[in-house]
């Protein structure tokens, strides 16, 4: 199974910033990944459509033969990763997000730090439980800032438009005297810049692009599934809905041409088209 690609998986375009960071740190890996475009956002979707769209995909990946599942969501990852990993236990490891982003923020030396997230993330108040156990002096402060991944997925970024609606959220009150703020949603990478810029360095930036890299590097070496070093990486992304915005970004990020392949869904499966 060495051989076999990382399955990824996200609402959209936002788990490509995952993907991509995996696929620097492990050249030799094969990646699938699975945007499921028919149902984004997923952070105003109830914890009940989130399970069972991340189970579908899971399924899907797993029927292409996925030796590890990575949740590239923070929405799926809150609300669905327990159900995964007791599923497919004995079959394929999952990782998610949220977990090795908050080992690394906790090895940090901060009082308080800011999240921005989606409203299913925020409302499952996952970030400042799994923080504050590890430090019971950290104060967290979560908003959930729904606007920014459907800005994103429509392709507005690096301008007025976006940059208006960043500078609405950064200005929330309790965000005056954090020191840190964590992206915790995929898709806020591809604004990051602009995120920064409304704070002026004067506060660190966080996302969970290298940590979960990282991760999954790690868990691979363990189990032994690492791709050899004569293997040549295949990239293969599915949609459950065709949007030219996602084949922009995937070609900003993997640099040559890609192309998309359409999978639907029926009777909560779902299934590749011809």
């Amino acid at each position: 199974m060495s051989k076999e690609a990382i399955g990824i998986f996200d609402s959209g375009i936002g788990g490509l910033t995952i993907a991509s960071g995996i696929a620097r740190a492990l050249p030799r890996e094969s990646i699938i990944y699975f945007g499921d475009t028919a149902h984004l956002p997923y952070g105003n979707k109830s914890a009940q459509s989130i399970q069972s769209y991340a189970l579908a995909i899971s399924d899907f990946l797993i029927a292409k033969s996925c030796k590890i599942i990575v949740i590239a969501c923070n929405s799926a990852s809150a609300v669905a990763t327990e159900i995964l990993v007791d599923k497919f236990e004995g079959q394929v490891p999952v990782v998610n997000v949220i977990e090795p982003l908050v080992d690394e923020v906790s090895k940090k030396d901060f009082d308080k730090i800011g999240v921005i997230a989606s409203q299913a993330t925020v409302r499952s108040d996952i970030y400042a439980k799994t923080l504050t156990q590890k430090n019971p002096n950290l104060e967290v402060v979560s908003l959930a800032t729904g606007l920014l991944a459907p800005m994103v997925e429509e392709g507005f970024l690096n301008g007025s438009i976006s940059q208006t609606v960043i500078n609405q959220y950064l200005s929330y009150p309790d965000f005056a005297d954090i020191q840190a703020l964590l992206l915790a949603c995929t898709h806020y990478p591809l604004v990051r810049n602009e995120i920064e810029g409304y704070f002026e360095a004067k506060v660190h930036v966080l996302d969970a692009i290298q940590a979960v890299a990282k991760k999954v590097s790690t868990l691979l070496q363990e189990i032994g599934l690492e791709a050899a070093g004569n293997h040549r990486p295949k990239y293969q992304f599915f949609v459950s809905d065709y949007t030219q915005n996602f084949k922009k970004i995937t070609r900003l990020f993997y640099g040559e041409q890609v192309e998309l392949e359409l999978a639907h869904w029926k009777n909560d499966c779902v299934l590749k088209s011809h």
